[in-house]
């Protein structure tokens, strides 16, 4: 039922079409894929009241999703998490509509399951035997999960000094798991070194062109959960940034389908990262379209911890278009905020979900954010790998 028709350089090189039955990863001039779907043809007999007999899975929107094989995607039930509306840390701040998309309540209790889900389903129906992924923790665990769901092997490459909690649960899904001296870039090095002469499909953050399109389904549920109106402002915690390239894409096809009439205004992003690494934030500041790499990069938040998002250009470009901004916080403030958000709403957030609450603060200090604007923060993942930061 997938719409799929092509993929495309996301720098519009002029490099020709690329054929989605086919392993692809980035384009020849090195730039991350788009997936382009007939959304003309699918507007014609996909409504949004089709969505009412659907299972509550990102898979309700399979037309704008890849195809599968005939086994179905590879899903675990990720998707269409809860959006609370945080009345008493809304009451808090001064605000009415402040909302929770909880991404907390996926499998492996992160966002990172939407586009696993994605990946390995498009690497399980294109042939695939193994699935590799350098990784600060959530995308290990995710990748390891499905590949296990799938019935694939999974290499997980991660820094020497992740937390232990998500080491044991790659281990715990059968994964095999590196450790590397370093950083993030390095440990994708690492991987790419050992995958590429044994044919490994690589899930890296965009690069390969489907953990987008499931990070993506984040928009599709916010904007059928708000009753198909859009937030005013979507304040998310960007590393590698799929998210926001995912969800900006988002706003695009649901004009293209008719279910967000086009010239309504869409939520104004903004990217959320730690001081201690922050490469957006300052492209942003300085005007940058594209983000040179953060040296020393450290964070508590191991998601944050991205000197180079390959999709940099894409996350900028969001952020300028959408009207939006950037904003870097401390690991301090982030942790106190993980508390807060517990202590007020019962969600269990990351240090990266309370830096959410810390940049919805400073926006309201500044009066970027008006009180009465609609907002929605993204809580990534869940606080019980993090409880050393609580002091737990």
């Amino acid at each position: 039922m997938s719409t799929l028709t092509h993929l495309e350089c996301s720098a519009a090189c002029g490099a020709p079409l690329l054929d989605p039955d086919r392993v692809q990863h980035l384009c020849s001039c090195g730039a991350p894929l788009l997936a382009r779907y007939d959304l003309a043809a699918a507007a014609n007999r996909w409504t949004r009241e089709s969505l009412r007999d659907r299972p509550p899975t990102m898979w309700r929107y399979r037309e704008a999703l890849p195809p599968f094989d005939g086994a179905g995607p590879v899903t675990l039930g990720e998707g269409f998490t809860p959006l609370a509306h945080a009345r008493r840390l809304g009451a808090a701040v001064g605000m009415d509509r402040l909302y929770i998309k909880d991404e907390s309540d996926n499998p492996t209790n992160s966002f990172k399951a939407r586009g696993m889900s994605a990946a390995v389903t498009v690497a399980r129906r294109l042939g695939a035997t193994t699935v590799s992924v350098p990784s600060a923790g959530n995308a290990a665990n995710a990748a390891a999960a499905y590949a296990a769901h799938a019935g694939l092997a999974a290499k997980v490459f991660m820094p020497r000094d992740v937390k232990t909690p998500f080491i044991r649960e790659c281990e715990l899904y059968g994964a095999e798991v590196t450790l590397v001296d370093g950083l993030i870039t390095d440990a994708g090095r690492a991987a790419a070194e050992a995958g590429a002469p044994r044919g490994w499909y690589d899930v890296s953050t965009l690069k390969e062109p489907y953990r987008v399109e499931g990070k993506k389904t984040m928009a599709y549920e916010i904007a059928e959960q708000l009753g198909w109106e859009w937030p005013d402002w979507m304040i998310y915690p960007t590393g590698g940034g799929t998210g926001i390239v995912g969800m900006w894409k988002a706003c695009a096809e649901l004009e293209a389908l008719g279910w967000m009439p086009a010239g309504t205004r869409r939520p104004r992003m903004v990217s959320v990262q730690a001081e201690g690494c922050a490469p957006i934030v300052r492209a942003f500041r300085d005007g940058d379209e594209r983000a040179t790499p953060w040296e020393n990069a450290r964070t508590s938040a191991d998601g944050l911890r991205v000197p180079r998002a390959i999709g940099d250009f894409l996350i900028l470009r969001a952020l300028r278009d959408s009207g939006g901004t950037a904003v870097a916080v401390s690991d301090a403030d982030m942790i106190a905020a993980m508390r807060e958000i517990g202590a007020a709403e019962g969600i269990s957030a990351a240090p990266e979900g309370g830096a959410t609450l810390v940049a919805l603060r400073a926006l309201l200090d500044r009066g970027t954010i008006a009180p009465a604007d609609r907002v929605v923060l993204f809580n990534t993942g869940g606080a019980l790998k993090y409880l050393d930061l609580l002091g737990i």
